[in-house]
């Protein structure tokens, strides 16, 4: 071969490397500004994941109030989402307005191509869930759901120390989410407007913190449980005179069970839960914090305790993860924590939780 033809070819060969070593960031817009978890984004430091495009909010003293603290300029904000999309032409959006809002979102950005990542819990309702999973189906969507415990290292360790028979068969989770309530924790008028109502938000802590066990549970289970019974109770009806502030949901398995204790009513915020086998528990106490005892004897045991670094990148944040996986570079796992799949399941739980609190009984899973 010619010598410059080689020398050519080399050329072709390094800039094909460098291309598929760039990164091209993926046009993000932002749907709402009332769900408080919207700093997450906001304020996320830059990298060649994303780029944020636009902003749709239609009050606009929090847009001011949010682009300032942020640094952010109010060209970003536009009115309403046909607006947004005409101008900016984002590839995704994220959702953080009301539970309620989640399926027009999807029913605006599906048939656009423009895929869908919201903040838990995936929506309202069962029925508004199945509206937007056929929307996200039919148009070949992503469709993902947010939960601050998907990025914590000390849940994946706690799996995959149950997978690797660390501790045995599972034979249940105790999973705990939730604070001393939303007004009491002085969350902003904006987010306790619809944070308490039982139509924009789906119901009170049930939803609000019950998503997150559903979540982790049909995940580390690998499916849907059989049987659903729940208790809910209204602790602080001066505060949440709309919605309960306390629920206990149960969820057995053919060989195992769930309690998610989801409150408004802790001394302190917690999110945390304890995985047991037949060998030994693991306990994720945070985010960072996992400790493992092994029984020994009738009552004994030794525990190994260990402080976890961040997971990687795309792996431990929502933004990236989501740009991942649009961009092919991820491929989500059967019950992937945010996939659709997952939330389905987890939208069926919340489903028959309320109705069981309602009904004082156990409701059954098809």
């Amino acid at each position: 071969m010619h010598k410059k033809s080689i020398q050519f070819l080399l050329f072709c060969l390094l800039m094909i490397f460098h291309a598929q070593g760039q990164r091209v960031p993926l046009r993000v817009g932002v749907v709402g500004l009332t769900h408080t978890h919207v700093h997450w984004i906001l304020g996320r430091p830059k990298d060649d994941f994303i780029t944020l495009v636009g902003i749709v909010e239609t009050n606009k003293e929090l847009a001011l109030r949010y682009t300032k603290q942020h640094g952010l300029s109010m060209d970003l904000v536009f009115s309403s989402m046909e607006e947004m999309i005409a101008k900016v032409k984002p590839e995704a959006v994220t959702a953080f307005g009301t539970i309620y809002e989640h399926l027009a979102i999807v029913e605006t950005c599906a048939p656009l191509g423009i895929h869908v990542m919201v903040e838990k819990p995936l929506a309202v309702s069962l029925e508004h869930a199945r509206n937007m999973q056929a929307l996200a189906k039919k148009y070949k969507i992503h469709l993902l759901t947010n939960y601050e415990t998907t990025w914590y290292p000390t849940v994946h360790a706690a799996r995959e120390l149950l997978k690797s028979d660390s501790i045995g068969f599972v034979s249940q989770l105790v999973i705990r989410d939730g604070h001393r309530g939303p007004l009491k924790i002085g969350v902003n008028k904006e987010f306790l407007e619809w944070l308490i109502d039982p139509i924009k938000n789906g119901g009170g802590a049930i939803t609000d913190f019950g998503c997150y066990g559903a979540n982790i549970s049909t995940w580390m289970m690998e499916g849907k449980p059989l049987s659903v019974t729940a208790v809910t109770q209204q602790l602080q009806k001066e505060n949440n005179p709309a919605v309960d502030d306390e629920a206990t949901i149960l969820l057995t398995y053919p060989h195992a069970k769930t309690t998610i204790q989801a409150s408004w009513n802790w001394p302190i915020g917690r999110k945390d839960m304890e995985v047991y086998g037949t060998l030994g528990v693991v306990y994720a106490d945070n985010r960072n914090d996992l400790r493992m005892r092994k029984a020994v004897g009738y009552d004994g045991y030794k525990e190994t305790k260990h402080t976890l670094a961040e997971r990687p990148p795309p792996y431990n944040d929502p933004f990236s993860f989501f740009a991942a996986v649009i961009r092919t570079e991820i491929m989500l796992a059967r019950y992937d924590l945010s996939s659709l799949e997952n939330n389905m399941v987890v939208m069926e739980i919340l489903d028959a939780a309320k109705r069981s609190a309602k009904r004082g009984q156990a409701i059954s899973l098809k």
